[in-house]
């Protein structure tokens, strides 16, 4: 019943590292192995209002939903001019000869219930050439100020029910705001939903703020603050925007810090004496264990997804590479070995693979790499691109690219892992250092 959708989409997945996908119906299994096709065609009529108040919202909420799965790169919204009928009643009978005729594959449509400030969204998905309805229709309910997660939420469903891949699009996305120029730019964090939309900002540009991570459940952020002169991290509560300092022993420096899986630990660097090395630090008690002791710099430390290795950048060999180890310390391996320096090594949160920032031949590029560092495969190239964080399904990564010149600001970018679908992601201000949080709850 499913097939030539899913047949049509799975080809049109190229992932390079993702070995098979399947049909979440059916028997179909297929092996990725090459070329991209045109993006999956589908149609996404206006929701149905079935309140008063729920007219203007009802046509929000579906161009949002549209606009979620163009993004990806894997779908194509077929444009209302080209509709042959619409659908002004949720539950009446489709009719799929009107929407295979202008070759829409998928549609999607929805209905709006708004009464006081909750908001329920219900929608369908059917497969138009095989005239079926893929599973039963599904319903979100919130609040009306949150109509964008309504949306992601149905997003999120429809691009699970026919990939098979987890969604991403209900998401949020803490950063570094700037403004001004090089010589005297300002920085504040900013968190924001994963397209560019509601920006909220948790810090003021007093001190110069770097690396926001986010905490395994998306209710803390770890950064790193200059505003004593010295760089220290700071956890701090995204609800309340209350934060505590992590302390470190006087005449020490700390900064690069991330969660461990369970959000207990924090694994960061430690320099003093002039020796910069890697240290975990339970949150709650405030011990701290230090990871490496060589006479090198370790830095840029980031979890495996089931918390037992750490992979961390050193110049330990001569030249900035990548090394994973043990989470309790140990013995580390080196697993970058091409030409150029690497940098900041983000673990994707499938487990199967590293990103990271390689500078060669005066220029910056964003890859990702097998955890023996086999298999690597460069996805932009730039003046200067850095600081790669993973979506929450693992397929697309973002990061910050500067333009080059006095003038140069700094924005933030996506892109598939085939390097594909590079698209830029909409801030007020430039932004940087870009930190993407699981799933919301």
């Amino acid at each position: 019943m499913m097939h030539r959708l899913l047949l049509t989409l799975c080809l049109a997945f190229l992932w390079a590292f993702a070995g098979t996908a399947q049909a979440q119906q059916g028997p179909l299994r297929i092996e990725i192995t090459e070329g991209v096709i045109e993006p999956l065609p589908f149609a996404v009529p206006g929701f149905q209002p079935e309140t008063a108040e729920a007219a203007t919202l009802a046509n929000d909420i579906a161009r949002v939903v549209a606009q979620d799965l163009s993004g990806t790169g894997l779908f194509r919204e077929i444009p209302a001019t080209a509709f042959i009928s619409t659908v002004s009643d949720f539950n009446a009978p489709v009719q799929y000869a009107d929407w295979k005729a202008i070759n829409s594959q998928a549609l999607v449509t929805g209905a709006v219930n708004v009464q006081g400030n909750t908001l329920a969204v219900k929608f369908r998905l059917y497969d138009v050439f095989s005239g079926a309805e893929l599973g039963t229709g599904l319903q979100f309910t919130g609040t009306t100020d949150g109509w964008r997660r309504m949306a992601h939420k149905v997003a999120d469903a429809v691009y699970s029910r026919i990939t098979g891949e987890g969604g991403y699009f209900d998401s949020r996305v803490v950063y570094v705001s700037e403004t001004g120029p090089k010589d005297d730019r300002k920085k504040r964090l900013a968190i924001m939903d994963y397209d560019g939309a509601n920006v909220q900002y948790l810090t003021d540009s007093s001190s110069i703020v770097l690396a926001p991570r986010f905490s395994p459940t998306g209710d803390r952020v770890l950064y790193t603050s200059y505003e004593t002169g010295f760089p220290r991290i700071y956890v701090l509560d995204v609800g309340s925007v209350s934060r505590r300092v992590l302390e470190s022993a006087e005449g020490t420096m700390s900064f690069a810090p991330r969660f461990s899986p369970s959000g207990q630990t924090v694994v960061f660097s430690l320099t003093q004496g002039g020796n910069t090395d890697i240290y975990t630090m339970d949150i709650a008690s405030g011990q701290s264990v230090r990871l490496t002791s060589a006479p090198s710099i370790e830095t840029a430390p980031s979890f495996s997804p089931d918390g037992s290795r750490i992979v961390f950048e050193s110049d330990r060999s001569g030249t900035q590479q990548l090394y994973i180890m043990p989470a309790t310390g140990g013995e580390a391996q080196r697993i970058s070995f091409g030409e150029g320096r690497y940098g900041t090594p983000v673990w994707s949160p499938r487990g199967d693979l590293i990103a990271f920032t390689k500078q060669n031949k005066g220029r910056f590029h964003i890859g990702v790499m097998r955890l023996d560092g086999s298999e690597e495969r460069l996805l932009t190239a730039s003046f200067l691109d850095e600081g790669p964080t993973w979506a929450p399904n693992g397929r697309v990564i973002m990061f910050s690219r500067e333009t080059q010149g006095a003038g140069g600001s700094s924005r933030l970018y996506s892109v598939d892992i085939t390097g594909r679908n590079l698209r830029p992601v909409p801030t007020p201000e430039g932004g940087s250092d870009p930190s993407w949080s699981p799933l919301q709850k």
